[in-house]
């Protein structure tokens, strides 16, 4: 009885099997000229390089630093408002206008730093203000 199950179900089993593996291989097919139609357009200059810009960005930790430095002013204001203390608050404040009287070249290269990283696009936001 068991046999006969397992005789009717094994020949599906490699059919689906088989189809999976074609599947699998007709899609890195797919995506392997899909890469290359992509780096043809961009050799052209018809695509920007934004898909190289994000590949070389993959296991990058520059984007996981520039968000810990812009969220601590956050936690420390946080901080201030919930714990009631008026001297971070202060604190805070005092960093900001120090940095408001810095050079504007380097407020802008600040701005960009981190647009450019984050992928933001704040130097035009910065420039007009």
């Amino acid at each position: 009885m068991w046999f006969n199950i397992a005789a009717k179900l094994v020949p599906g089993m490699i059919k689906t099997g088989m189809s999976i593996a074609a599947n699998r291989r007709k899609t890195k097919e797919l995506e392997s000229v899909a890469e290359l139609k992509l780096a043809e357009r961009m050799a052209n200059g018809e695509v920007e390089f934004k898909k190289a810009v994000i590949d070389s960005h993959k296991g990058d930790w520059k984007d996981e630093f520039c968000l810990v430095l812009i969220s601590i002013p956050l936690l420390l204001l946080a901080w201030s408002v919930f714990s009631d203390d008026p001297n971070i608050q202060a604190k805070i404040d005092i960093f900001f206008d120090k940095f408001a009287n810095l050079p504007t070249f380097y407020q802008a290269l600040v701005v960009g730093a981190f647009s450019t990283i984050l992928g933001i696009k704040g130097v035009s936001t910065f420039k007009k203000k």
